[in-house]
């Protein structure tokens, strides 16, 4: 299974949009696919339409309990699509965690060995503390939604740095598959710079495929839908799966065969 954290420290990005839409293209295509939601917030679980009462176990009883990856897992409404949702408990889990040897490498060891899945999306919280090392630790690759303003390019070199003192201390093999531009809007000028400017920074890095701004990604999660269920011919679902087809082409050879 390979695993790919979807974090930025800056929060509105398009996170758990991004990771909700991207899951659930990966399974339409034929990977089975699993969604660990480590937002405290839970807003994944929520857009999966995943409701409180059937988080019996969540991602809190797989990090700081110790539960196996399977008891902790809840089947979607999406076929081939399964999901670890988050409880407000997880919010505690960071101070928790802390007093904890191995606290960066929790997630790690419960994902070691997993071959239930073939691919694995984190939805990260919008901060680089406890739970978001854990992701990063746990996983192979990381896909960075960023969203088509100015101060998102600050946000975007300090999570850099942040990968580069994971690779040194945590995980060696860490990688980015990819930039993914969100939130983008044609008709905004500083949308177009932000954009030309951090492909010229980070070159091929950067997903060709950009998601648009678009109200139905906005209202596909009040009814517990991921937008290509909601409205698979939107604008948003359409950019989402070909976020999807690219992604793919990036993953290793080995994997493609899912």
């Amino acid at each position: 299974m390979i695993t790919i954290a979807i974090a930025n420290q800056k929060g509105g990005v398009g996170k758990t949009t991004t990771a909700i839409n991207i899951a659930t293209a990966m399974a339409a295509t034929g990977w089975k696919t699993l969604l660990i939601d480590l937002d405290p917030q839970g807003n994944a679980s929520t857009g999966m339409g995943v409701r409180a009462e059937e988080r019996t176990t969540s991602s809190y009883d797989l990090l700081v309990d110790g539960l196996p990856v399977g008891e902790c897992t809840v089947a979607s409404s999406i076929p081939g699509l399964d999901i670890i949702p988050a409880t407000q408990d997880l919010s505690g889990a960071e101070v928790e965690l802390v007093s904890i040897e191995d606290r960066t490498d929790r997630l790690r060891q419960a994902l070691d060995g997993y071959k239930d899945h073939d691919v694995c999306f984190i939805d990260c919280p919008p901060s680089l503390g406890l739970l978001t090392l854990n992701a990063l630790s746990a996983a192979d690759t990381l896909l960075v939604p960023l969203q088509c303003e100015f101060f998102a390019l600050e946000g975007l070199s300090q999570l850099l740095q942040t990968v580069e003192r994971v690779q040194q201390r945590f995980n060696p093999d860490l990688g980015i598959i990819g930039v993914a531009l969100t939130m983008f809007d044609r008709r905004n000028r500083l949308t177009d710079q932000v954009a030309d400017d951090v492909r010229d920074c980070l070159g091929e890095l950067v997903f060709q495929s950009v998601i648009p701004r678009n109200v139905r990604l906005s209202e596909a999660p009040s009814h517990g839908l991921p937008a290509l269920v909601y409205d698979h011919s939107c604008a948003g679902s359409r950019a989402y799966m070909a976020l999807a087809r690219e992604l793919i082409g990036r993953l290793p050879e080995q994997r493609k065969a899912a």
